[in-house]
């Protein structure tokens, strides 16, 4: 029985499902694409190819071994891409939520059946139908959860809003002891550079009491300022739109004091440097062109 346990994004993990590029299929059309990046790189013919998404995700991998870190990877599916696992399911304390994700991704949850069948049966939920929230949406902070949102009248419009205004209420219920805020997040079906697919593609803690964050990301200054306020102006690194593009907010921590970040973004992990983590760089750029990185495509299931 897998002992879930997640309640903040910086506690030493211990377990983890890793998402998988192996058979990951043909590139999409420009008509299948969910995002305005993947479309932008379909568009230009530099869509990443299996290859090196395998050889990216693998060496993520190896950081997860050198830590002694228990790997799930889930079953795989022909012709079918299962690399951003955060979106299909999320831990919270001891309890696992599967996501309501875009319909034509369920099959992304059959694949990992044979972990969920480690759980405890009674600590697995399953949203009703009218709530949509996904694991990239939803970030922890011991007493906070976060959680990311559009909030226009236009929601339905758009394929890059993810967790609706239910998603918030369905988490304050199942938690009412915890602190939920809601973020309204920037969507753009056509210019990434101003597309928060999810709240950690422009906001993520690390360490104790830092984070990384893109102001422009939230519709609504008062929802930046709250972040501000709790962490400190001191100690949050504020990325640029072209790092927002690249996903430097989208990095991945192994522990309080170890983070996984792409090896590119340079400036990001001077800062973290300098304030006493060890950076463990890998090259996920290719990755990245499908508006997803290092915190996209695992599933921590259990931290100390």
């Amino acid at each position: 029985m897998l002992q879930l346990n997640v309640k903040n994004e910086t506690s030493r993990l211990k377990a983890v499902v890793l998402g998988s590029a192996t058979n990951n299929g043909p590139t999409p059309t420009a008509e299948e694409a969910y995002d305005p990046k993947s479309l932008e790189y379909i568009l230009a013919g530099t869509y990443p190819t299996e290859e090196d998404m395998v050889k990216e995700m693998e060496a993520f991998n190896q950081v997860f071994q050198k830590y002694d870190v228990k790997v799930f990877r889930p079953e795989m599916i022909e012709e079918y891409n299962q690399i951003f696992t955060r979106d299909i399911g999320f831990v919270i304390d001891d309890m696992f939520i599967k996501a309501n994700i875009l319909p034509d991704r369920d099959r992304e949850l059959d694949a990992i059946n044979y972990v969920i069948d480690q759980m405890d049966p009674t600590k697995v939920v399953r949203p009703p139908e009218e709530v949509h929230i996904e694991g990239g949406d939803v970030m922890l902070w011991n007493d906070y959860i976060f959680i990311g949102t559009y909030k226009g009248s236009d929601y339905a419009d758009y394929k890059t809003a993810r967790t609706n205004k239910e998603g918030v209420e369905y988490i304050r219920n199942l938690f009412p002891n915890k602190i939920v805020k809601e973020f309204d997040l920037v969507k753009s079906k056509i210019e990434a550079r101003d597309n928060a697919l999810h709240l950690d593609c422009c906001f993520q803690p690390v360490g104790k009491n830092k984070g990384i964050i893109y102001k422009s990301g939230f519709r609504e200054e008062a929802d930046y300022m709250y972040l501000v306020k709790l962490f400190g102006k001191e100690n949050l690194f504020h990325i640029t739109r072209d790092e927002m593009y690249f996903m430097n907010s989208n990095v991945f921590s192994i522990s309080e004091d170890v983070v996984v970040s792409e090896k590119n973004f340079a400036r990001l992990n001077t800062w973290l440097r300098d304030n006493g983590f060890t950076v463990e760089e890998i090259p996920y750029a290719e990755i990245s062109k499908q508006e997803g990185l290092l915190r996209c495509s695992t599933l921590p299931l259990i931290r100390e």
